[in-house]
This record gives C-alpha cells, sequence and structure tokens, in this order.
C-alpha cells in the first residue's frame, strides 16, 4: 500500500477529529434524551422494595462446633504445615476454560474509540490524588500456589494480612509481630471438621469496630469433589490479635448438601439493634459440586453477639439454587458503620449481586439488591429477599456495562515483556460493599470490573453510590463511572472501595497493560467534587516490579478506612517479582503531607450474651495463677510538666439546620483549650469568616451560625495547652439543609 504524505495525513486526522466532535456531540445529546425517558421507566422497575413477611420462608438454622477457646499466644503456636497447594481452578457460574484465542493482544482501539481516546488524552486533568504515606512488604508466596488471595484489614494498633494458607499480624509501621501462622496451626483445636488439617484458603480479616474485635476466616476441605466442606472463623477474645486469645467457631457450608463446596466465601458486618436485633456477621458463598457444576447460593447470618462472648452460636442460612439466582451469583452483603453513623434501628442486612451470563459481551443494566432479616430468637421468622425463591427486592437500574470476559476467557489483561494475560474476575461486585449513614442519608457504595470496546478493551472500574435512605432500594443510581482515566490505554481491574467518615471515596485496584508491569494505583473523590467522578485522579501505590509467570491475579483487593481517624485508607494487592507473586499494603489519605492523627479509639461496647463457653473440641490448658506481688511503697515523683496534648477526634456535627450546626469533638487529656476552623473546603483554604483558629474555650463543642443554606463545610479542632498545640484533628464534613 502507498504510503500517505505527512501533510495528507496530517489533513485527514484533523477532518476525522472535527467530525468525531460533532459525532460525540450528538451521541451525548441522544443519550441524554433517552436517559431522561428511561429514568422514569426505572422507577417502576426498581419499586419492589417490600420485604417478604416474617414466617413466610424456612431457613436452616445450623448449630456452630466450637466455641473452642485458642488462650495461646499466636508466636507460640505449634507449626502444623499448610495443606499441599495445587493448581486452582477458578470457579464461574458459567465455566470456560481457563484461556482462550480470542483473548486480546492489546488495547485494540480504533476508528472512533482511537478518536476518543486522542480527546480525552488532551481534555484529561492533572491528577491531585496524593501519594502514599507509606508502603510496606506483605506475605510471599509462601503456598506455592496462585492466586495469592490478598485480603487484610486495619484497627488501631494492628494491619492483618490473610493469604491462601497464612496470615501475618504487622504494627501500623510495616513491623511484624507475629506469622505467618498457617491456618492449620491456628483452628487446629476446632477437631472433628476439616479445619484441623486441611484449611485451603479463600480467606476473609474484618476489623469490628464496634466491638474492638478481629475475625479471622477460611474454608477447609478434605478433597474436591468431595463431602465434607467447612468455613473455620475465628472472634478474638480481645482487641490484641497476638496474644489475647481467640473463639474458635466451625460452620458446615450446607449440611443438607454436604456435596457443596461453599466457594468464594464473602463476610459482612451488620449491627442495626432494634427488636428483634439485626446484629450478625454475615457470610455470602457460590455453591459447586464439581469443577463445572455451579449448584447455587448459601446466604448465613451468624450470631456475633454469642460469638464475642464466646458462646455456644447459631446460624441461620438460605440456600438459592442455581435457578433461584438466574445468572447471578457471588452475593455480597454490606458492612456497616466503618465510618458514620450506625444504620437506624432495625434496619435489615442489604445484599448486592450482578449477572454472569453464559456468552461473552452482553450488555447488563442492573444490580440485584436483596434484604436479609434475621431473628436468633425465632429463627423461623428470619427472611432473605422476596418469596420462596427468594428473588431480589429490587433491580436497580445502571449504565451499561458488559461483564470482563469473553465467550472462551477471563485471561484477558496484557502485560509487559509476554504474552501471558491475567485473569479479570469481571463478573461480581467486588468485596466490601460498604455502608454509610451520613447524617441519615444512607448510602451503599460498590464496585466491579468491566470490559470496554469489547472484545479488545481495555478493562475499567465501575463504582456505584445507591441511596438506601429509609431503608430501601432506589430505582437507579446516585452516582456510578465506568474509571478509566479517560482511556489511557492502561487496564484496571480488581477493584476495592472504601468511604471515610466525610464521605470521600477511594478504589484500590490493579492495573497492567503491554508497556507496563502489572502494578498497584488507586483513585479517589472529595464528598465536594462533582458526581460521578474521581476527580482528584489516580496515584500510584506501588509500580510493578515484573511480569507475572501465571493467569490467576489475585482474585481480590481490600481497601478499608483506618479507625483510628476515620480519613486514612489501607490497601492491599498483589504485584509480582521475578515472575512470582508477591503482597503490599500501602496507607494514604487525601491530606496528603506527614501521617494522619492515631488517636486509639473507645468502641462501643456490643451487647453480648452470658452464656458461659462450652468446648466442644480439644481443651486448651489452664495456666497457672500467678501469686499477686505485695506493693512496695514509692516515693512520691517530681511532677512532670504537661506535654503537648494530642490531637483531639472531631465527631459528628448535631443541631444541622439551614444556617447554623454545633461543632463536637472528645476532650483530650492535659488539654487547656481548643481552636476551631470551618471552611467551605476540605483543605481550609476559604474559611468562613469568624471561624479560623477560634479559641473556644475548655469545651467539647461549638455552634457555628451564619451559614449558607444547602452548602457543604468543613471542620477541624486543634488542642492546646501552656506547652503547645495539638496537630490538627480528623476533618468532619456537614451539608447544611435547604430552608
Amino acid at each position: 500500500m502507498k504510503k500517505k504524505s505527512t501533510s495528507q495525513s496530517a489533513f485527514f486526522n484533523l477532518r476525522v477529529l472535527i467530525a468525531a466532535v460533532f459525532c460525540i456531540t450528538g451521541i451525548a445529546v441522544a443519550l441524554f434524551a433517552m436517559g431522561a425517558f428511561s429514568s422514569a421507566f426505572a422507577q417502576a422497575k426498581g419499586a419492589r422494595n417490600n420485604q417478604a413477611a416474617p414466617g413466610t420462608q424456612t431457613p436452616d438454622v445450623v448449630r456452630m462446633v466450637g466455641p473452642v477457646r485458642l488462650d495461646q499466644d499466636l508466636r507460640k503456636l505449634p507449626y502444623l504445615a499448610p495443606k499441599e497447594e495445587f493448581e486452582e481452578r477458578r470457579l464461574m457460574r458459567h465455566p470456560f476454560p481457563l484461556a482462550g484465542s480470542d483473548a486480546p493482544a492489546g488495547s485494540g482501539a480504533s476508528g472512533l474509540a482511537y478518536v476518543q481516546k486522542l480527546l480525552k488524552n488532551v481534555w484529561r486533568p492533572a491528577p491531585t490524588m496524593p501519594g502514599p504515606l507509606l508502603t510496606f512488604e506483605g506475605i510471599g508466596d509462601t503456598c506455592g500456589c496462585q492466586p495469592s488471595d490478598s485480603e487484610g484489614d486495619v484497627g488501631p494498633n494492628h494491619y492483618i494480612e490473610a493469604i491462601n494458607l497464612t496470615f501475618k499480624i504487622f504494627d501500623k509501621s510495616g513491623n511484624t509481630l507475629s506469622g505467618p501462622t498457617t491456618y492449620n496451626s491456628f483452628f487446629s483445636g476446632l477437631t472433628g471438621t476439616p479445619c484441623t488439617s486441611a484449611n485451603d484458603g479463600d480467606p476473609y480479616v474484618l476489623y469490628d469496630v464496634a466491638a474492638d474485635r478481629w475475625l479471622i476466616s477460611d474454608f477447609a476441605f478434605p478433597s474436591f469433589p468431595g463431602a465434607s466442606f467447612w468455613q473455620c472463623i475465628a472472634v478474638s477474645q480481645t482487641n490484641n490479635p497476638v496474644s489475647g486469645g481467640w473463639f474458635l467457631y466451625a460452620v458446615q457450608v450446607d449440611p443438607a448438601n454436604p456435596t457443596y463446596l461453599g466457594d468464594y466465601p464473602k463476610f459482612a458486618l451488620w449491627n442495626s439493634g432494634g427488636s428483634p436485633a439485626q446484629n450478625a456477621y454475615f457470610l455470602t458463598m457460590n455453591l459447586f459440586s464439581n469443577n463445572t457444576t455451579f449448584n447455587g447460593v448459601r446466604a448465613y447470618a451468624l450470631d456475633r453477639a454469642s460469638m464475642l462472648a464466646g458462646g455456644p452460636a447459631h446460624a441461620i442460612g438460605f440456600t438459592l439454587s442455581a435457578t433461584d439466582v438466574g445468572a447471578s451469583y457471588s452475593f455480597v452483603a454490606a458492612t456497616a458503620a466503618r465510618a458514620g453513623d450506625p444504620p437506624p434501628a432495625g434496619r435489615n442486612e442489604m445484599v448486592l449481586a450482578i449477572d454472569s451470563p453464559s456468552t461473552g459481551g452482553v450488555t447488563l443494566t442492573q444490580v440485584h439488591a436483596r434484604s436479609f432479616h434475621v431473628d436468633f430468637a425465632t429463627p423461623a421468622n428470619s427472611v432473605f429477599g422476596l418469596g420462596p425463591t427468594h428473588q431480589p427486592n429490587a433491580e436497580i437500574t445502571v449504565n451499561g456495562f458488559v461483564d470482563a470476559f469473553t465467550n472462551t476467557t477471563s485471561d484477558l489483561v496484557p502485560q509487559q515483556g509476554t504474552s501471558t494475560k491475567l485473569d479479570t474476575l469481571g463478573d461480581k461486585i467486588m468485596t466490601p460493599v460498604v455502608y454509610q449513614n451520613h447524617g441519615g442519608t444512607e448510602s451503599l457504595w460498590a464496585d466491579q470490573t468491566v470490559m470496554e470496546n469489547y472484545p479488545n478493551g481495555p478493562t475499567a472500574v465501575r463504582w456505584y453510590q445507591f441511596d438506601v435512605t429509609g431503608g430501601n432500594f432506589p430505582a437507579t443510581a446516585l452516582q456510578q463511572q465506568s474509571w478509566d482515566n479517560t482511556i489511557d490505554g492502561l487496564w484496571r481491574w480488581m477493584p476495592s472501595i472504601a468511604v471515610d467518615q466525610s464521605g470521600n471515596t477511594v478504589i484500590g485496584y490493579s492495573t497492567s497493560n503491554t508497556t507496563i508491569f502489572p502494578s498497584i494505583r488507586y483513585a479517589g473523590r472529595l464528598a465536594a467534587d462533582p458526581p460521578s467522578n474521581l476527580a482528584q485522579g489516580e496515584a500510584i501505590m506501588f509500580a510493578g516490579v515484573s511480569r507475572f509467570n501465571g493467569n490467576r491475579w489475585g482474585d481480590y483487593t481490600r481497601t478499608e478506612v483506618d479507625p483510628s481517624d476515620g480519613m486514612s485508607f489501607w490497601h492491599i494487592n498483589q504485584y509480582a517479582q521475578n515472575g512470582d507473586w508477591h503482597t503490599r499494603i500501602g496507607k494514604f489519605n487525601f491530606q496528603g503531607v506527614g501521617g494522619s492523627p492515631t488517636p486509639t479509639p473507645t468502641p462501643t461496647a456490643t451487647p453480648i450474651a452470658t452464656a458461659t463457653p462450652t468446648a466442644t473440641a480439644t481443651a486448651t490448658a489452664t495456666a497457672t495463677a500467678t501469686p499477686t506481688a505485695t506493693a512496695t511503697a514509692t516515693p512520691t515523683a517530681t511532677p512532670t510538666p504537661a506535654a503537648t496534648p494530642a490531637a483531639p477526634r472531631a465527631l459528628k456535627a448535631t443541631n444541622v439546620t439551614a444556617s447554623s450546626f454545633t461543632t463536637n469533638w472528645r476532650s483530650v487529656t492535659g488539654a487547656t483549650g481548643y481552636r476551631l476552623d470551618v471552611a467551605t473546603d476540605s483543605s481550609f483554604v476559604n474559611y468562613v469568616p469568624g471561624y479560623q483558629d477560634l479559641d473556644v474555650g475548655n469545651t467539647t463543642s461549638h455552634n457555628v451560625t451564619g451559614l449558607q443554606a444547602r452548602t457543604i463545610y468543613y471542620y477541624r479542632v486543634r488542642a492546646y495547652n501552656g506547652n503547645g498545640t495539638s496537630p490538627n484533628s480528623n476533618v468532619v464534613q456537614v451539608r447544611t439543609p435547604r430552608h
């Protein structure tokens, strides 16, 4: 073919560019018009928010094995080798080959998509997302297996990471406190179950903020296919996961169907109180009887109050058949009160899912939403979804998306230096689903991986905010976006979303393409940013080191808010080094400079059962009591001058009106007064007149007046005494209502 001259090519590209602008404008106008009509239609479709009546369904009531006390310091546990691992085949709603000939070789943008890419690259704003405050190395490939199942959570003083066969406990500077500990060592007391020696991974770690406790879990089974499948669960006795002891439990996946493996188990915490108390650890998992036969979904509510007390516990479960769930699987329940207010009294748990069709390239427009009402006193009154087949309480209409797989494979993501592609896991809502109650406005936040320009890619991160105020699922999303950084050629996948106490949002995820190694990045938005946009852009948490010599990538990641300050985010993900997988843990926030304040929180006590724990397996030896020493009088010490006070903890505003609100914070030991800032931006550049460094005296609240209606404000406080002034507190966002 004859090569075009430079001038001809430039003229042609200019014409294409101009034509594309008109074309895009026309399409946008058409889509807007369609949206105006579809919105009204969606309201009717999403209106099924009613809950099935108590007593109309038949739940299973399963007695959990345990509790078994583990009173030993984890650093002194006898080592029990993990179960021998094997190359695990990913279990999917509809089975596909592990790799396919139609997997794309690259981003493959062409024609109009190419022109759009050029335009968006020109218009892309400079990112303002701050870089990480710290990152540190997690557990490496100790199992000789893939995927890593990189998983973890953060507490006031610890970070716990869990991978396929071991877990490790760090302090918040990245220093190892214990581990790696094998699950076989950890759960060895659960005799009579596979938890003693056949733990197989798919772990989950959860810091229970309200109780100031920890939960660690994985699944166990001797063989697959087989007839003995269990979930092994540990709840810490104290807030010290290293030496404070644990209560161990186990629950069979589905006693009525013992050949069902509970794959991809995911936990959530919900405690809204009420009568009956909606207080449970919720567990959802996919059911498979062999590598290619999907049998449905299992949903459990575990008696959290009794488990925290170390008492006998029951689980209330429902099995939804493959027919019941249609094309969906991988249900994810919401976790409440991580940052923000708890749910209103008696609010039911909420569970989300999307479809995974039998063929690739299907445009989907719905998120399935179900309510789970639990009653541990009268289990027969528990209900999940609608009717005997547990259909969704509502169908939420969202912008069209395509699951990230083709007719033959989900190994789609290219990487530098190899033709080996990575698994997207792009057919499910990812964990966690975040519930937040912000001043009475209730929201669910969720994300997934989607495919753009099917089948060429790249993949993008789709995220949502759903307004569920009043416990009602909406007809449409309040916010939604497919985040591709304006089509910059990178593949983004394996996301995990988190929302801080002010409503600021961060999503951590993996990135790769043919020009970079698989890396860890995150993007975010402030609550005041324009809707449906990660307007703060993207930052790199950890750049890739090498290509990965395999397909199974991570299986999941995790982003969580630090309970110490309510505004710092922690993310765990996978990268590759010398062709093998490693894990990396990072911390970041929107402040961007220095460390975040980390006062130890005062957790709200959770009502717990008073039952005395009864061991059902191997008893732990009782320690010999140490005699109490006779006290020796100590001379009175010379008083030491008080130090500069610590940063206070700002609390939610109260008495919010159209023109005023009351700021609140916790008192700080040694403080003789406090200084208050109020601004209209979270960076505190635009102060409200009269509220910059305002000395409010030695109090823990102050009424702010003279404000505008329907406006977002931010406040922070500092404590002071004769020795100096503390760092800033966390930032609290307040929205004034209309008159």
